[in-house]
């Protein structure tokens, strides 16, 4: 996992958002143990608090779940999985929107623009 940080975001907030992003892609099972506090810390290079807090959050949201001295596994429900993408999906296409209207698109030309790409990936 590709664990770049940036100065915009507290980086528990962009921890989340990367473990996520780590659940919803598949990188990261329905059902799979997740490595412990201070493994994941180590390989992401942030505190262990740091961490902590972000999987803390996680399980508030119902991605991760913990099982006493076994330790914290991916939820295997799979509609908590589909709705967390699909709000992903959402902020980033607004973010996306924004961004393009920002430089002057307009909708059509971002149609366009999308179209054009996708006939491009054929």
């Amino acid at each position: 996992m590709d664990w770049t940080f940036r100065n915009d975001l507290p980086i528990y907030t962009q921890l989340m958002q990367l473990l996520s992003e780590g659940i919803v892609s598949g990188v990261y099972a329905p059902g799979e143990k997740l490595p412990s506090v201070r493994d994941f810390a180590l390989e992401a290079g942030v505190n262990p608090n740091t961490m902590q807090r972000a999987l803390t959050d996680l399980e508030r949201e119902g991605l991760v779940f913990s099982v006493r001295t076994s330790g914290r596994f991916v939820t295997e429900n799979a509609e908590m999985i589909r709705e967390a993408k699909y709000r992903m999906a959402e902020e980033k296409t607004k973010e996306f929107l924004n961004s393009m209207k920002k430089i002057g698109c307009s909708a059509q030309e971002i149609v366009t623009l999308l179209e054009q790409m996708k006939e491009e990936e054929k």
